[in-house]
């Protein structure tokens, strides 16, 4: 098979170039080189999607599949169709669960409402500001997906995604601090929803989709499990023998400063009340259509694994620092909790 990958430096395009060459395919991967390497094997298609005709060095090529991870940007997508879309057998388009109108809702399928289409480019930063404009162009993308490619497409309404490669910490920093050891804060949210897909097992299925013509609108996500039962499968998997998870109330972290799901100063996986639907998409369908997940245990490790590799101790884009957390718990609060 002939796969082109639009990416293929960084964590998700990066592990579909390297699972597709593993195989024994020949892929392409069109990217500006600059995020990373693309995997050994694959070959290097300088192209820069802001600029006009930027995918000039792809027109007339044809592909068995290719797999388009953009995120911010509704132009870049309708420019990839224009080019390479009447010449594509398959077409991956990753897309996210914040396509989502109602983000409160747990268990909701791949009918549930979307937010309306927004067809205008977006900051990165907006990403995180407004999520809701996030999905709306996500929206706009699937729309034109569909709309170009017909019976063509899968489309992969990705959620959390971790494992090697992610920098993000917002799964990684669990792993990396419960083999530290010692008194660990955590958000008394046992019953919260967690969901994440490894990064692997979602570029498994997305060659595999290109192989097998898989086509149609499936949640990319993984089972959901309580944040407790999370934690709990961490220690077991990878604590050290004095790990204590010390519960702190969502009052006590809001009045400390204490940021739900990313940034500086933050616990990831917590989210508000308003957001735990997004932890908890139904993934019947796309289990249905050959999606698979390795035990979670195996996830934790090949997560601290990676977590090893950067550094357990280095600048986190999300997380408490060490001495935010001894301040967290100390007295009044921490102490009793």
């Amino acid at each position: 098979m002939r796969l082109l990958v639009l990416g293929g430096t960084a964590f998700l395009s990066h592990a579909v170039a390297a699972e597709a060459v593993r195989r024994g395919h020949e892929v392409l991967c069109a990217a500006r080189g600059t995020s990373g390497n693309v995997p050994e094997g694959a070959t290097l298609v300088k192209v820069d999607r802001d600029a006009p005709d930027g995918l000039a060095p792809l027109a007339g090529q044809d592909f068995e599949a290719v797999v388009d991870v953009a995120t911010m940007s509704y132009p870049w997508v309708q420019e990839a169709l224009r080019v390479l879309g009447t010449r594509a057998r398959h077409w991956t388009f990753v897309s996210s669960i914040n396509v989502y109108a109602d983000a409160v809702t747990a268990g909701q399928n791949e009918d549930a409402a979307l937010h309306e289409p927004a067809e205008s480019g977006a900051a990165a930063v907006e990403r995180i500001e407004h999520p809701h404009l996030y999905g709306g162009i996500k929206v706009a993308c699937e729309n034109a997906v569909r709309a170009a490619l017909e019976e063509r497409a899968l489309i992969v309404r990705s959620g959390l995604i971790v494992g090697p490669g992610d920098v993000s910490d917002r799964f990684g920093y669990w792993p990396a601090r419960i083999s530290r050891g010692g008194r660990v804060a955590v958000p008394d949210v046992p019953e919260q929803p967690t969901q994440a897909v490894d990064v692997r097992d979602l570029a498994a299925w997305i060659v595999d989709a290109g192989e097998q013509g898989v086509v149609g609108t499936f949640n990319g996500v993984g089972p959901s499990l309580p944040f407790g039962e999370l934690l709990d499968l961490i220690v077991k998997t990878v604590g050290a023998p004095d790990t204590e998870l010390v519960p702190v109330s969502e009052e006590h972290l809001e009045r400390a400063g204490v940021q739900v799901w990313r940034g500086p100063k933050s616990l990831p996986l917590w989210v508000p009340p308003e957001d735990r639907g997004f932890m908890a998409h139904d993934h019947t369908r796309a289990v249905a259509a050959g999606l698979t997940h390795r035990p979670a245990e195996d996830v934790v490790r090949d997560v601290l694994a990676h977590e090893r590799r950067l550094g357990i101790d280095r600048e986190r884009e999300a997380g408490l620092t060490p001495a935010e957390e001894a301040e967290l718990l100390r007295d009044p609060e921490g102490e009793q909790r």
